[in-house]
């Protein structure tokens, strides 16, 4: 895999940079949440994609942290003339199991539908949100502020699965 689950100070400058970017229009604008909903499809889509523990989504979600870090230390050295590689308290997403799977790969699918049929505004807006979520749920804080996502997807899962065999229902 080449992919990074460590996320670097440069990792998180490119994250807020397109998180300021995206937040901007809405803070100076009107603040109607309906701005923020391309984003926001991005941002969980990204956070499905975390939840996986490998796979492509997985491997999509870690390669993201490496472009991140890349690019951020760049600019950080550029920009500021400082060293920007040091590490940022990683965390992860932990606990998703196969009926919760079925619901992330959903829910990106539909996030990627959204994509697909969204205007060229929207689509920065959704690569924008996907960005940063899959950047920031590399961090301890947003993977913990978000440790109850596996669990959900799972019920979810676990949901659709008696749904489709019936239970409850005969």
């Amino acid at each position: 895999m080449t992919g990074t689950t460590t996320l670097t100070l440069g990792g998180l400058l490119a994250a807020l940079i397109i998180l300021s970017a995206n937040l901007h229009p809405w803070w100076t604008g009107s603040r109607e949440m309906k701005q923020l909903s391309s984003f926001g499809k991005g941002f969980a889509g990204a956070a499905c994609a975390a939840a996986c523990p490998g796979g492509l989504l997985g491997w999509v979600h870690t390669r993201t942290g490496t472009v991140a870090n890349g690019a951020g230390e760049r600019t950080g050295a550029v920009a500021a003339g400082a060293t920007t590689t040091q590490g940022v308290t990683r965390g992860q997403l932990v606990g998703l199991g196969a009926t919760g799977a079925v619901v992330a790969v959903l829910v990106v699918f539909l996030v990627g539908l959204s994509y697909k049929t969204a205007g060229k505004k929207d689509k920065k807006r959704i690569v924008g949100g996907a960005f940063v979520g899959s950047v920031l749920l590399l961090t301890a804080g947003v993977a913990g502020a978000l440790s109850w996502l596996p669990d959900v997807l799972d019920v979810a899962g676990d949901a659709l699965v008696d749904a489709a065999e019936g239970v409850g229902v005969l």
